[in-house]
């Protein structure tokens, strides 16, 4: 075992000198950001303070872009469009909002409610958050930098929490985190590529696309499962898959005492490098990560919820990093975020301890599938944007919208009821039973 993972920290700390194009650094060739300090309207032409820099950049406001939606004194993000010429514009985004009170109010619910769920489940909180930010106006490659930063310190405190439970299997967990940051770094680069061909816009329509086929697969397929062990004896038993995998006897072989496993390291790698992928080009690798410690890996669900922040803490640290350098992390959104998720990961991770393990796969289910609904409405809006469907008109863009942003309500409500439901009636049970303990063992002996 330390082999191995001496060999794949080797290959990590090489990656920055073997690849020169590494993924910190400014944002892609057809990507600016800075400030439009003026228009000239003669001209159709604009002025960009680039970012950093400070240099003055004279660009050509392209035809799908009215001079009125080029917004002055704001950051934003500029992607150029290389068919039409140098320096024309294609798509602007501004990249950090203006906040109001609601919006302040907003984050800090979504974040306490994000929080729930990740402390709960072990993930959640990213693949609600993300879309979340995106309809409070965030773009998505912000959203998911933003998202990112304000991951690992969450993920800190509730594996702290779990751990303490006797829940996380840190082993387990630092295996999964050495591939899953290998994961990040290829995340990154997709992420910067999808940026550089295709703008904003792109980025959007990658996000929710792959955000509904992940949910929709992987959220279909832990729901019947929940209720496969619903109706059963209340146990979780281990996948066939995972107990076929744990058969084969490839070095290294690995032994993981709290999740009662031994399977090949090997095995755990395709899962680890996907969940890092996913968490850098969608700032969403729990709904695999979990998912995967269960059904491929053997872990219990309660196991693999409480191993996943430990992952989740270490890449998202290491992702911070990475998108901080390209400058795209939003810090009001990631400290608003961060102030009701440290207060609901808590909740969330007291609440395992009531709740048997198929509710927790029941909560994670009926959250990815509402999600879905939620990304799906966007899809047509965002092909639009990129000439690949049709122009919506208003009154059907009103109603897309509109199914996505009270979808997205309605997967925080039902997360948030579920969980407080379960986490009262298992607290009300466990003293019930305590004190039936405490009568019997009051009674004399016969």
């Amino acid at each position: 075992m330390k082999k191995f993972v001496l060999l794949l920290l080797t290959i990590l700390l090489l990656m920055p000198v073997l690849d020169k194009a590494h993924a910190g650094g400014p944002p892609p060739k057809n990507v600016l950001k800075g400030v439009f300090t003026s228009v000239d309207r003669e001209q159709h032409t604009v002025i960009l303070q680039v970012d950093g820099s400070g240099k003055l950049k004279k660009l050509i406001v392209g035809e799908e872009l009215a001079l009125e939606e080029v917004p002055l004194g704001k950051k934003v993000l500029v992607s150029l469009d290389p068919h039409a010429g140098p320096n024309v514009i294609k798509d602007v985004s501004v990249m950090f909002m203006d906040m109001t009170v609601i919006k302040i109010f907003a984050f800090l619910m979504v974040g306490l409610i994000g929080g729930l769920l990740s402390g709960f489940i072990g993930s959640g909180g990213a693949f609600v958050l993300t879309p979340a930010m995106m309809s409070l106006g965030a773009p998505g490659a912000v959203a998911v930098a933003s998202n990112m930063c304000h991951k690992f310190p969450k993920a800190m405190v509730g594996a702290f929490k779990r751990w303490k439970y006797g829940q996380a299997d840190i082993k387990l967990g630092l295996v999964m985190a050495v591939t899953a940051i290998i994961g990040v770094q290829i995340g990154i680069k997709v992420q910067k590529f999808i940026l550089n061909h295709w703008g904003n816009a792109g980025s959007n329509l990658y996000v929710s696309v792959v955000f509904v086929c992940v949910l929709l697969l992987v959220g279909a397929y832990v729901l019947f499962d929940a209720y496969k062990l619903a109706k059963g004896t209340g146990e979780e038993k281990q996948s066939s898959l995972a107990l076929s995998l744990q058969k084969i006897n490839l070095w290294p072989m690995m032994e993981f005492k709290v999740a009662k496993v031994r399977i090949s390291a090997w095995i755990t790698i395709p899962v680890g490098l996907m969940t890092g992928m996913l968490a850098a080009t969608i700032a969403v690798g729990g709904f695999i990560g979990v998912p995967g410690m269960i059904y491929v890996v053997g872990a219990s669900a309660l196991v693999a919820s409480a191993t996943e922040l430990i992952v989740a803490f270490i890449m998202g640290a290491w992702g911070s990093i990475q998108w901080g350098l390209s400058g795209l992390i939003d810090i009001r959104m990631t400290l608003l975020i961060l102030a009701g998720s440290l207060i609901g990961v808590q909740l969330g991770a007291l609440g395992t301890t009531y709740v048997k393990d198929y509710m927790i796969k029941l909560v994670m289910a009926a959250v990815m599938l509402i999600v879905a609904v939620s990304r799906g409405a966007k899809i047509p809006g965002y092909l639009a944007d990129l000439n690949i469907g049709p122009v919506l008109g208003e009154r059907l863009a009103f109603v897309l919208n509109t199914i996505s942003f009270w979808a997205l309500i309605a997967a925080l409500a039902v997360a948030g009821v579920i969980i407080t439901v379960a986490m009262i009636r298992g607290m009300i049970q466990a003293k019930v039973e305590e004190r039936q303990q405490s009568v019997e063992g009051a009674l004399p002996h016969s």
